[in-house]
């Protein structure tokens, strides 16, 4: 049985950003529009879901947006009909109901759960595996999202390529370097907009509602826009995802969070800085080493350290000054291995497809 043109149902709990969300909207989308899979979306906040999808009406029980149905997670679930295939996003845990449903189903769904993005060298090893249920007669596979041929790849559109280098193309450069500023509330924001204020080059910065604005809002104080010396900082509406994407492109240095950002910063092959999401016992600093090991492992000496210094320093707080003046001295070096990074990632089959394939096998 082809897994493309079948019913999927993808599970997302929002639990306190854009991530989680993020990556289950974009992979809808993709799989209705570019694998024929009739897509259902679960949703427990629609209100977080908004705003990256302005088409959509939070209040509504039910609702067709670009191909996906999107209906929201809510207590008691609804008596549906399982789909053919079953997307548990970061170990949401399925409702009880919809579970036992899919047990009494035959045939048995595919049911996936989709793990969070690592650059760590097990994940490898977890790709894939079966968990049979302890009670109910249905396996779950994991599925990582990843960098190598052992994982489960990114997500990128067919054609993405294309229309960002169209972009660029088209784009009509200033004197001022273009940054976008896209974080979580613990990241040294304060210290980067004095830094930025008080150096040579003037810096035009992009930032979005939320935690980026409000802190912000919190060290400049006043009326927007800002400037502040060579600085001005400019509020960025939030907006449909493939919008964020062009935002992007028409940036020089891109700060973002968390993991749909993170992987869109490095689709559009420009320098970029990834606040991670923090974790108890800076277990994230692993996952961020991790990943900086796999991209400065083409560059040079000098531009590796760079990168790394600053990755650490806006994730840290420590020693940000340094760390921005030598990634600023190696922009050119870290532009043209933005690129090649890029492009190298590129052959691989895309999360979407490698999902398709994948319980194709099983189904």
């Amino acid at each position: 049985m082809a897994a493309m043109g079948l019913h999927w149902d993808i599970f997302c709990r929002v639990i306190d950003n854009f991530g989680d969300i993020g990556v289950c909207w974009r992979l809808a989308r993709q799989l209705s529009s570019e694998h024929g899979c009739k897509v259902r979306l679960w949703v427990d906040d629609m209100n977080t879901l908004a705003p990256l999808c302005p088409a959509l009406d939070p209040r509504l029980a039910a609702q067709t947006v670009e191909g996906v149905e999107i209906r929201p997670w809510s207590e008691p679930f609804p008596p549906v009909e399982p789909a053919d295939v079953v997307i548990e996003a970061f170990a949401c845990d399925l409702p009880p109901t919809y579970l036992q449903a899919m047990a009494n189903r035959s045939p048995k769904p595919c049911w996936i759960n989709l793990e969070y993005l690592s650059a760590e060298a097990w994940v490898e090893e977890c790709h894939g595996l079966a968990s049979p249920h302890p009670t109910l007669p249905l396996v779950k596979h994991f599925f990582f999202p990843g960098f190598t041929p052992g994982t489960g790849g990114l997500l990128r559109e067919a054609g993405l390529f294309r229309e960002r280098d169209a972009c660029a193309a088209a784009r009509s450069r200033g004197n001022a370097l273009e940054v976008s500023l896209f974080c979580y509330g613990t990241a040294p924001v304060g210290e980067m907009l004095d830094i930025w204020a008080s150096g040579d080059q003037p810096v035009r910065c992009h930032v979005p509602p939320g935690q980026p604005l409000a802190a912000v809002q919190r060290h400049l104080g006043g009326n927007v826009p800002w400037h502040q010396g060579k600085l001005e900082v400019v509020p960025a509406p939030f907006v449909p995802q493939p919008d964020f994407d062009r935002r992007l492109w028409a940036c020089d240095i891109n700060f973002v969070r968390g993991e749909d950002s993170f992987v869109r910063a490095q689709w559009a092959a420009k320098p970029f800085v990834w606040h991670i999401y923090p974790q108890q016992d800076d277990a994230h600093i692993a996952k961020l080493d991790a990943f900086l090991d796999r991209y400065t492992a083409g560059l040079p000496p000098a531009a590796a350290d760079a990168a790394k210094r600053l990755f650490h320093a806006w994730n840290t707080g420590s020693d940000l000054a340094a760390a921005w003046a030598a990634f600023a001295a190696q922009r050119a070096p870290l532009e043209r291995h933005g690129r090649q990074w890029a492009t190298a990632l590129a052959p691989r089959p895309d999360l979407a497809e490698d999902l398709v394939k994948f319980c194709d096998d099983k189904l």
